[in-house]
């Protein structure tokens, strides 16, 4: 008779753990069908600048500033103007990529900034 109290005992806790690991995994599958990289499709779609393929990936911090600019200054879907539009753009992969950003791609980004503002007089 206590074999059966403990067998039936122990069904429950499978049951209670079964049905939790069940609503985990439920929870889990709703957070992904939700977008991953929304500031991807913000940089593809927004009406802020049409960027050159790779343009934060380049080596340069004057390479990276005057390819901004071009585009800034090229772009039909920019709302206000080139060196706003060039440094907004900037400031949000920055802030989007956040501390996955390795410290010298960061430093390099921050440099083309000063390029920036250099190419667009504002220094």
């Amino acid at each position: 008779m206590a074999n059966v109290r403990k067998t039936t005992h122990s069904r429950k806790t499978t049951a209670r753990k079964n049905t939790s690991a069940r609503r985990s995994a439920a929870r889990k599958s709703t957070k992904r069908a939700s977008p991953k990289r929304w500031s991807q499709r913000v940089t593809k779609e927004s009406d802020a600048l049409d960027l050159k393929r790779g343009v934060f990936k380049l080596t340069s911090p004057r390479k990276i500033a005057a390819s901004l600019k071009r585009s800034a200054e090229h772009s039909a879907r920019r709302k206000t103007g080139a060196y706003r539009s060039a440094l907004s753009m900037l400031s949000f992969y920055i802030n989007r990529a956040g501390k996955t950003l390795p410290k010298t791609q960061r430093e390099r980004l921050e440099r083309a900034k000063v390029e920036l503002k250099r190419a667009f007089g504002r220094e």
